[in-house]
């Protein structure tokens, strides 16, 4: 691992700790050239999980489009951004043990039930955006 400081290529792990559900180890290290300490987070990525669109094309899984839809779900909440995260670890976990490729409908789906639990103004936001709502005769049947 590179020291953020000095560019070396010498550093040795300080301590290691398991977070986020065993699924984030975090380490602190310490440069063995200039004594600098930092922290580096590994994370067990889900590179092989393909998106089938509704038109049928393919496309690689994006984490960083999921929490874009989630932070503006819960626009104006109060939301801790470590939620957000375990909102899309539990998705990614539950898809890892499952099929490569996954419908889009299908994350939709998964997400609006999380946050159903969750709140229910961030549910109704997300699939405003998410079942394309055009008119309020849309929300109403929705919700109801």
């Amino acid at each position: 691992m590179k020291c953020p400081k000095c560019q070396s290529m010498e550093t040795k792990v300080i301590d290691s700790r398991m977070i986020e559900d065993w699924q984030v180890i975090r380490r602190r290290r310490e440069c063995e050239f200039c004594s600098h300490r930092f922290t580096t987070f590994e994370k067990k990525w889900v590179t092989e999980l393909i998106i089938i669109k509704n038109d049928w094309t393919k496309q690689m899984y994006d984490r960083q489009k999921i929490k874009r839809g989630l932070i503006l779900s819960f626009a104006k909440r109060k939301i801790e951004n470590e939620i957000i995260e375990n909102i899309i670890n539990n998705l990614e976990i539950k898809r890892q043990n499952e099929s490569n490729e996954i419908n889009s409908n299908q994350i939709g789906e998964d997400i609006l039930e999380e946050l159903k639990k969750l709140d229910p103004v961030a549910f109704v936001r997300f699939a405003s955006v998410y079942k394309s709502f055009n008119d309020l005769e849309d929300f109403k049947k929705f919700i109801w």
